[in-house]
């Protein structure tokens, strides 16, 4: 059984069809990426999946069960915690506190909050940024603030939307090597990127979209060499 499924998922914005039929299904353990070009649809199915947008029609499940009409927040209290392409952390307060509040999904108590708070600053490489305003940091440390607050509700399943946009080199070869340790941790992975280097030299299978249809699905290689791939991105003269 598949961890995450989608079946025949539409979303519709009035008269546009932003998510037309799409089926997929992630494995356990997986890092399973999720492409296509500018405004093909792909956001919107994360914003599906935990319901910031109730979807159109079709149905998702989560270890068997759908998980249509849930509340965000149950959402993620079963276990599926996301990242947002624009960062927004609680800008006026630390870096721990930020991490802390996000601990509390799972934890009553702010002594043992914080607890978890520090281990997940640790294992995100921001122990030496715990005490700095949210506000402070660059982009790189505030796109890996963001993964940090997700694991602090010990998810079973994570949507990272966009985490390596911004980066610069190295930053790239860090954000990839976090990715890698949070799989290995035991977290499948559903993520969205548009940096071929991230996106190829991670993913177990990729699902590609454009206008919101699927038009390809594979390993890595399959899809990057997929006609209707390469003509998604590059153009018909190129297919």
């Amino acid at each position: 059984m598949a961890l995450l499924e989608l079946k025949n998922l539409v979303k519709d914005f009035g008269g546009l069809r932003a998510v037309n039929d799409v089926t997929l299904n992630i494995e356990k353990g997986e890092i399973f990426g999720l492409i296509g070009p500018n405004g093909a649809g792909k956001t919107t199915i994360f914003n599906c999946i935990n319901n910031y947008y109730p979807f159109t029609s079709g149905d998702i499940l989560f270890k068997g069960k759908s998980i249509k009409g849930f509340k965000t927040h149950k959402i993620c209290h079963l276990g599926i915690a996301r990242t947002f392409q624009i960062v927004k952390p609680l800008a006026r307060m630390t870096v721990l506190e930020n991490v802390t509040a996000s601990a509390f999904c799972r934890i009553k108590k702010i002594k043992d909050a914080r607890d978890e708070a520090h281990k997940v600053l640790e294992f995100c490489n921001l122990s030496s940024e715990k005490d700095k305003l949210a506000k402070s940091l660059p982009i790189g440390g505030r796109k890996r603030l963001e993964i940090a607050r997700t694991l602090a509700t010990r998810p079973e399943f994570l949507l990272l939307d966009e985490t390596a946009a911004g980066l610069n080199p190295t930053e790239l070869d860090e954000a990839i090597d976090l990715i890698i340790r949070i799989k290995d941790s035991g977290v499948t992975i559903f993520i969205i990127e548009h940096i071929m280097k991230v996106i190829m030299s991670i993913s177990d299978r990729i699902h590609a979209i454009n206008f919101g249809v699927t038009i390809a699905e594979g390993t890595p290689s399959e899809v990057a060499a997929n006609p209707a791939v390469i003509e998604a991105y590059l153009g018909d003269e190129y297919a």
